[in-house]
């Protein structure tokens, strides 16, 4: 139950990190990818497990972090 639950938050963290990064397009299995990633930089950030929609919060900041991170070396290989 705990993968499935994983899986679900992971899905909607990345997909409205997505949102916030519309100039970023990714597959749902890297949304949810993302998301799951986000969900362990958050857990690590703010160090905390509570509702579901705190766990979602929780991974959706920390995929904002980790698309805000991809954006700024993309943005950095552009100008060499």
């Amino acid at each position: 139950m705990g993968i499935l639950v994983s899986i679900l938050v992971g899905a909607v963290a990345g997909w409205l990190a997505d949102l916030v990064f519309k100039r970023f397009s990714f597959s749902l299995f890297a949304e949810i990818l993302l998301g799951i990633a986000g969900g362990f930089v958050g857990g690590w950030i703010f160090g905390r497990d509570g509702s579901i929609l705190d766990q979602i919060l929780t991974a959706f900041v920390g995929a904002v972090i980790i698309l805000g991170i991809a954006a700024l070396i993309k943005g950095a290989r552009r100008t060499t």
